[in-house]
C-alpha cells in the first residue's frame, strides 16, 4: 500500500514525526481543555515532544540511504562489526578514539581501542543507526559536530572524539 521510498522516509524520520504528534496533542490539551490537571500535563507533553523532535532529527540526519557491506550489532554497550573482508568487536568502555574517514569508499566510522587494530565501520551497513545511540553515550562527545562532519566533503580523516585519558596524556607530551 505504501511505496518502499516512501515506507524508508517515514522510518528514517519516524522519532521526529513522533515528537511533532505529542507537540500537538499537548498543545491541544495544553490550550483547549479550559484548565485543571490536563492543562498542565499538557505542557509537559510539548516539551516531551519536543526533546523528541529533536533527538528524532539528529538520528534522522544520522542515517544512511546508501547501503555498504556488514553487519552491525550493539548489544549492552559492546559494537560488532562483520563484513565480508574484516570484521571485530569493541566494548565503548574501551574505547579510546572515534574518528570518520569520508575518503574510504565506501566512509567508515573507525574505532581505537587499545591492544587491537581499528574497527572500520562503513557508515552504510546494515544496522549501523544503531551506532548513533552508542555513540551519543560517550562522554563528552559533541553529537552536532559528529552529524556536521558526515555532511561534510573532508578530504582526510576526523576524530570525532577521544577518551579523556587520552586527550590528558597527549596535554602532557606537550
Amino acid at each position: 500500500m505504501i511505496r518502499d521510498d516512501a515506507k524508508a522516509a517515514l522510518n528514517r524520520w519516524r522519532d521526529a514525526l513522533i515528537g511533532a504528534g505529542l507537540i500537538l496533542l499537548g498543545l491541544y490539551w495544553g490550550f483547549f481543555t479550559g484548565g485543571g490537571l490536563l492543562h498542565w500535563i499538557g505542557y509537559t507533553v510539548v516539551l516531551g515532544g519536543a526533546v523528541m523532535v529533536y533527538t528524532g532529527i539528529q538520528r534522522g540526519r544520522f542515517h544512511r540511504d546508501e547501503t555498504a557491506p556488514g553487519i552491525v550489532q550493539v548489544v549492552e554497550r559492546r559494537i560488532s562489526y562483520f563484513g565480508p573482508l574484516s570484521g571485530g568487536i569493541v566494548d565503548l568502555e574501551a574505547l579510546e578514539a572515534l574518528s570518520l574517514d569520508p575518503t574510504a569508499r565506501p566512509p567508515h566510522w573507525l574505532l581505537q581501542a587499545p591492544g587491537q587494530p581499528a574497527l572500520a565501520i562503513p557508515l552504510g551497513a546494515r544496522g549501523a543507526d544503531q551506532l548513533f545511540d552508542a555513540f551519543a553515550t560517550l562522554p563528552g562527545i559533541r553529537t552536532e559536530h559528529m552529524l556536521h562532519q558526515m555532511q561534510a566533503r573532508a578530504c582526510q580523516p576526523i576524530m570525532i572524539w577521544r577518551a579523556e585519558h587520552v586527550r590528558n596524556a597527549a596535554r602532557r607530551l606537550h
